[in-house]
């Protein structure tokens, strides 16, 4: 049995990669770690996204930004420090993925590491408006008989 969705409109058509996607983010999506998403535009009227993740206890080098299959994947990978006892242990040393999924044509432009924050920029450029004229055809039309 096949399940319905939006995406099974006849109106939308080659939509259903962007259904695959939605489906895989909505699978792995936990609380950790908790994040930002702002929506900014700059002087030319273009929309900057930040998305800020707080990584406390990460340093640049356990931390990766990435864009894969059009999404914007941030991993975290923290190593136990040798020789360490603790009394008491209240934030952990975890792995986390978290992906977003970027409509086409985002830029991711920067990643900057600061006060326990990692903030990632990206950029939608204005879309260019492209008006297109098709041809149409016309299919010979066949010769009749005089007869018929």
């Amino acid at each position: 049995m096949n399940r319905m969705s939006v995406f099974s409109s006849p109106f939308l058509l080659g939509f259903d990669e962007i259904e695959a996607r939605l489906d895989r983010l909505s699978r792995g999506a936990d609380g950790y770690p908790p994040y930002n998403i702002e929506r900014r535009t700059n002087a030319e009227g273009a929309e900057l996204f930040m998305v800020s993740v707080a990584v406390a206890g990460f340093v640049a080098d356990e931390l990766d930004v990435v864009t894969e299959d059009g999404q914007l994947i941030i991993r975290g990978r923290q190593t136990e420090a040798a020789g360490r006892e603790y009394l008491h242990r209240g934030i952990a040393t975890r792995q986390f993925q978290r992906s977003f999924l970027l409509a086409d044509g985002m830029k991711v432009t920067d990643a900057e590491l600061k006060d326990g924050l990692l903030s990632v920029t990206m950029e939608r450029p204005l879309p260019k408006k492209i008006s297109q004229r098709i041809a149409i055809r016309t299919a010979p039309t066949p010769k009749r008989s005089k007869d018929g």
